[in-house]
């Protein structure tokens, strides 16, 4: 009864909530964090190879909550048509995550993600399960070894316009390569979609995903690339982004 009185609340309102919520639980841990315990990075890509109609602009930031919570959300914002007008010029795409560990030794968390976008009623909301296999108690050696963090989430519960069987399993991932350089980076994700009712022109089960590599230049600012797919769109599905990265940590 909650979430249907949730999903029949304007959408304006709805996204300066959400949105609001988030930036007071970013604020309010801040300054009461250890260190280690967050990061916020903004990413300017002011050169896009194929696609312009693209990501120019994406903050990420994550925080650890007390009772085994952690908070951690995506923002891009997008060049729209360029014939338009300044004002509708940018649209954006956000992704608010809270996750909970089910136990201090298990690899697992509960997880809602609540999904906002540019228009009306586009919003979604998922509930899930992440698998922290780096943190797997059999392969935690072998991720160690291969300085890389993995992780699956399986969003099994989506609420949304789209029919209830609709679900999503999310890939996230970090390497670093001390062998070749300490400033050196690769990560990403890969978002995989299932059961959606789409044209016969898409696959059957699109993925979007980004592999950013970055190069630390001075304490917090990297230089970065990103390899980006997009099977939601029917041309031009590869793009390529070149940028700057500012990242602080608490």
């Amino acid at each position: 009864m909650l979430l249907l009185s949730y999903y029949s609340v304007p959408t304006i309102s709805k996204n300066s909530v959400t949105l609001a919520l988030g930036l007071v639980i970013l604020c309010l841990t801040a300054s009461a964090s250890r260190a280690g315990d967050g990061f916020v990075d903004f990413n300017f890509y002011p050169e896009l190879m194929e696609v312009n109609t693209d990501s120019v602009y994406t903050v990420n930031a994550f925080v650890k909550l007390p009772a085994r919570l952690s908070y951690f959300s995506l923002t891009n914002f997008n060049n729209a048509d360029p014939s338009k007008e300044l004002s509708d010029r940018f649209t954006y795409y956000t992704e608010q995550n809270l996750r909970w560990a089910m136990r201090e030794d298990l690899p697992l968390d509960l997880t809602v993600q609540h999904n906002l976008r540019s228009g009306s009623e586009n919003d979604r909301l998922r509930l899930g399960v992440r698998w922290r296999l780096n943190s797997t108690s059999a392969w935690k050696e072998f991720f160690e070894s291969m300085h890389l963090s993995y992780s699956i989430n399986f969003h099994m519960l989506q609420l949304d316009h789209e029919d209830a069987y609709v679900w999503q399993m999310e890939h996230v991932f970090r390497k670093t390569f001390p062998n070749l350089s300490d400033r050196l980076y690769l990560a990403g994700f890969v978002d995989h979609t299932f059961n959606q009712n789409l044209p016969n022109s898409y696959p059957a089960a699109p993925i979007v995903g980004e592999a950013q590599m970055g190069y630390c230049l001075t304490e917090g600012l990297h230089l970065i690339t990103e390899y980006r797919v997009n099977q939601y769109r029917r041309a031009n599905t590869i793009n390529l982004a070149f940028g700057v990265q500012y990242v602080y940590e608490w």
